[in-house]
């Protein structure tokens, strides 16, 4: 439990972030409350701020930890209310470099929801908060700063319920949890700070989602299938489960290499991913809406931590702080772990200096997923970006690493553990593990085995 430091503390936007942060604050202030600019749904709903809600959502184990660390039994509420569980190993089809990664049991718990149920349940979980007051259709204008400019003491909001006019709401903290959109470094400078440096990478991702109805013998049961783009394919997909027997198939191409929107071609396009399993289940599903397209150009991180000059009182977190790739599925999780960092700063020292600790501790956080990402991306000779004698060395081991673990479930289990953001990347390294690597790889090369693919049958039904 955090000691309370605090008064108030405003967070703008009631994404995960800013309801994650929510929860944390809760303990540390005496009031919070959260503004949210879209009209919030009573129930499980798509919202016009959210429009990724209406593609696939992976929580990482990473991030399902979080977030039942935050709010006790939400896994078992989430499952009563239709999300399904499983284990991330086996009863989930991953694809790397076109090879399957090899299945058997681990330790990780997959939980398959959509993004409106599980928001909606952790909403309400915020909501009961007896100290916590959520307040929809209401935007941020911008930041109140001391006559002395040292720190922030409040909000310019406009209350769209109540005619539109502008109010200044006073609090000991602000965070910002409005996304990829954020104002911040637009707002911190007119407070005279300078703006953050920002990493690029563009990626040109297109994507596009479709509904259909989930039957038991589709994937023989198994609960999703993860298919990555490759080098010689820069296509990928995922299939994942919902509540209400529904799957989510979200297929994506990097650098115009785009999903089609028309149903057949959506289809066509599942064909041509590096294994079958998705275009197999949606060729003959009953499809239960349109398909969704929608465009994610580049990842960008803003190095808040690399600032000399902050002002007290004001934090960033979430995509407002850095937007992955969404192939990754990380956003989500990562928000988790911001918010369990919060946590620890609230409890580790006064309220002075919170910003500095905090942005440090959210650095080492997003380094991990940041460093899968990009350096995933690189692979893609499109893709601009610094291909440093690391990234070279981690891609190059990582194709002989996927190699073996077609065959090694004890690798698949490492290689889980490492995306899913449990254990660090360089636990792959363990000389234990590159043992089994170079073995693998000797045994592979060995019996010379042919394609991981049965494309021919693929394409005999994409034809039919």
């Amino acid at each position: 439990m955090s000691r309370q430091i605090g008064d108030h503390a405003v967070v703008l936007g009631a994404s995960m972030a800013g309801l994650t942060a929510a929860r944390v604050l809760a303990d540390a202030y005496q009031r919070v409350t959260v503004l949210e600019r879209d009209a919030l749904p009573a129930t499980a709903a798509h919202r016009k701020g959210v429009p990724q809600s209406r593609h696939a959502h992976g929580l990482l184990a990473g991030g399902r930890a979080a977030l039942e660390e935050l709010f006790p039994g939400l896994t078992d509420e989430l499952v009563a209310n239709g999300a399904l569980t499983g284990d991330l190993q086996a009863d989930t089809r991953w694809y790397n470099h076109g090879l399957r990664l090899c299945p058997g049991p681990s330790d990780l718990r997959a939980l398959a929801v959509s993004r409106p149920l599980l928001e909606q349940c952790v909403r309400d979980r915020v909501r009961v908060l007896g100290n916590v007051r959520v307040v929809d259709r209401c935007d941020a204008a911008g930041l109140v700063g001391t006559p002395d400019g040292r720190r922030v003491c409040g909000v310019r909001v406009i209350r769209h319920a109540d005619g539109s006019a502008e109010e200044m709401l006073e609090a000991d903290l602000v965070v910002d949890a409005t996304g990829r959109g954020s104002r911040s470094p637009l707002w911190l400078e007119e407070l005279g700070y300078p703006r953050p440096a920002e990493e690029e990478v563009r990626v040109g991702v297109a994507y596009a989602s479709r509904i259909y109805r989930r039957r038991p013998d589709h994937l023989d049961g198994d609960r999703a299938a993860v298919i990555a783009a490759t080098g010689e394919h820069q296509r990928g997909g995922v299939l994942l489960s919902m509540e209400g027997d529904r799957w989510i198939v979200t297929l994506f191409g990097y650098l115009g290499q785009r999903p089609p929107t028309d149903p057949d071609g959506f289809t066509a396009f599942a064909a041509t991913l590096p294994a079958p399993d998705i275009f197999e289940v949606i060729c003959d599903a009953e499809p239960l809406g349109e398909v969704l397209p929608t465009r994610y150009p580049a990842s960008v991180r803003r190095r808040y931590e690399q600032l000399d000059r902050f002002p007290e009182g004001y934090l960033v977190t979430g995509d407002a702080v850095c937007g992955f790739n969404p192939v990754y599925g990380q956003g989500m999780s990562v928000a988790g772990l911001q918010a369990l960092a919060l946590r620890e700063c609230l409890q580790d020292g006064p309220a002075a200096g919170l910003a500095t600790r905090f942005f440090a501790r959210v650095a080492r956080i997003v380094d991990i997923p940041w460093g899968i990402a990009v350096g995933s991306d690189l692979r893609f000779p499109g893709v601009q970006g610094a291909r440093t004698a690391k990234v070279r060395f981690v891609n190059a081991y990582l194709a002989r690493f996927h190699l073996s673990a077609a065959a090694d479930p004890v690798l698949g289990r490492a290689f889980l553990r490492v995306v899913n953001l449990m254990d660090r990347p360089e636990s792959l390294l363990r000389p234990a593990l590159a043992l089994r690597v170079l073995g693998g790889n000797l045994r592979r090369a060995a019996t010379r085995p042919g394609s991981s693919r049965p494309a021919s049958r693929v394409r005999e039904k994409a034809a039919a």
